[in-house]
């Protein structure tokens, strides 16, 4: 198989698992947020912080794939 089929496979596994992870954890967002509304401005602050750790990762992942071309 191509190298460069392999590293353009990582890079969209790697994306699409950031997609899923940052849509699961909206999800948990807003589903927490609707049971405390009183706590929206600490879930959302804590989504935020985790939803750029995930995409870092995958950003992270996405040039290692592209710099093994």
């Amino acid at each position: 198989m191509n190298l460069s089929v392999l590293a353009a496979f990582g890079a969209a596994i790697a994306v699409i698992g950031a997609a899923l992870g940052i849509g699961k954890i909206g999800k948990s967002a807003m589903e927490s947020i609707a049971r405390q509304p009183e706590a929206a401005g600490d879930i959302r602050t804590s989504m935020i912080i985790v939803a750029a750790l995930i995409e870092g990762v995958a950003l992270f992942a996405v040039v290692v794939c592209f710099m093994a071309l």
